[in-house]
């Protein structure tokens, strides 16, 4: 029988399109890999993080195919890190983001042991870096 296999994208809102969009190229890498425009403008941007695609939304945008309340900062999510947390400590500090929480023990989606770090990007939507403990 068919089931779900994993999540395709999930959607953020933003105060402003550009600077959001900025902040994941400049701290991770992110790449753009679509955008849609409305009446000319930029109202979202498809950007590919690793293994993950974010659909970042420009608030207000004017779509009609979003949550019930979209509201800026409302995310909590989670991305899983290919190095150890040590390496996610780094990145974050050389970046210039703060860190609200940790390197604090976790468990991954498969219940496998981990240590995650917190902070918030600039719309303030809580983001995690997960990194599996190697045995």
């Amino acid at each position: 029988m068919p089931s779900i296999s994993g999540f395709d994208h999930v959607a953020i809102i933003v105060a402003d399109l550009d600077a959001a969009c900025g902040f994941y190229r400049d701290a991770f890498g992110a790449q753009q890999v679509n955008e849609h425009a409305v009446a000319g403008k930029v109202a979202l941007r498809q950007i590919a993080i690793g293994g993950a695609l974010l659909s970042v939304h420009q608030a207000g945008n004017g779509l009609d195919l979003v949550a019930r309340r979209p509201t800026v900062g409302a995310a909590d999510i989670c991305l899983r890190w290919s190095g150890d947390i040590g390496s996610a400590v780094r990145l974050l500090n050389e970046h210039g983001i703060a860190i609200i929480e940790g390197p604090t023990p976790r468990r991954t989606a498969e219940g496998l042991p981990s240590r995650s770090v917190y902070f918030r990007d600039l719309d303030g939507n809580l983001l995690e870096l997960m990194a599996a403990d190697s045995n």
